[in-house]
């Protein structure tokens, strides 16, 4: 009996050392202090390099600027630096938006919406063309089939201006017709390739969020 109580004790006292020496290393790193990405000091080159590498992992590469120019990309990290409610998914998919709202508001003259998605000289373009159409007595029935590419084509910041220019790839069908109904010119039956090359603009000093489109070119 006695030795059996020995040899338990023994195995006790083995299963505690096993224990310690995982259990034990394990709060030892747990207490060590960890560097934050914002404890270093004003003077420090970047927090991101007196962190540990497998603690600051790489930021993933938005999809949006596969394939652009250093140039291009340098431009939105520039905007992106000065005005931190800026990101790039984000910001394409409202650029495809305004496309779609903007083509909507000019094929049926549309100009109060014009007027709020438009800086003064497009919105007086749009405008123009809406009046010399609505003089000849010419409806215009169009149709947005697809956006087949939306791509950054520019982008850079002028102190406080930022300045993003996409392209856009789009199949649209459109047809005008005279007072009478009669077909002047094009046909809802075939799609035409179109390549529009849209900037748009914003202070990004200003409370204002909304981006405007300040000007519009074939691609």
């Amino acid at each position: 009996m006695i030795m059996e109580i020995v040899i338990l004790a023994m195995i006790a006292a083995f299963l505690g050392l096993r224990l310690y020496s995982v259990l034990g290393r394990r709060a030892e790193h747990e207490e060590d202090i960890v560097p934050q990405r914002f404890d270093a000091n004003d003077n420090a080159a970047s927090p991101i390099a007196t962190a540990p590498q497998s603690a600051q992992p790489a930021p993933q590469r938005p999809a949006e600027l596969e394939g652009v120019m250093p140039a291009v990309e340098r431009g939105i990290r520039d905007i992106a630096n000065a005005d931190r409610s800026f990101e790039i998914t984000g910001f394409m998919e409202g650029a495809r938006g305004a496309y779609e709202v903007v083509l909507e508001a000019f094929w049926t003259g549309d100009r109060d919406t014009l007027r709020e998605l438009c800086d003064d000289d497009v919105f007086e373009g749009f405008s123009a063309a809406i009046d010399s159409r609505e003089e000849a007595g010419h409806t215009v029935e169009s149709k947005l089939i697809r956006i087949e590419e939306t791509r950054i084509h520019s982008a850079s910041l002028d102190k406080r201006m930022a300045r993003v220019s996409i392209l856009f790839v789009a199949d649209i069908a459109s047809v005008t017709r005279d007072t009478d109904g009669v077909v002047v010119g094009g046909s809802l039956n075939d799609a035409i390739e179109s390549r529009d090359v849209w900037t748009f603009s914003r202070n990004v000093g200003a409370s204002d969020p909304n981006w405007v489109l300040d000007e519009t070119d074939e691609g």
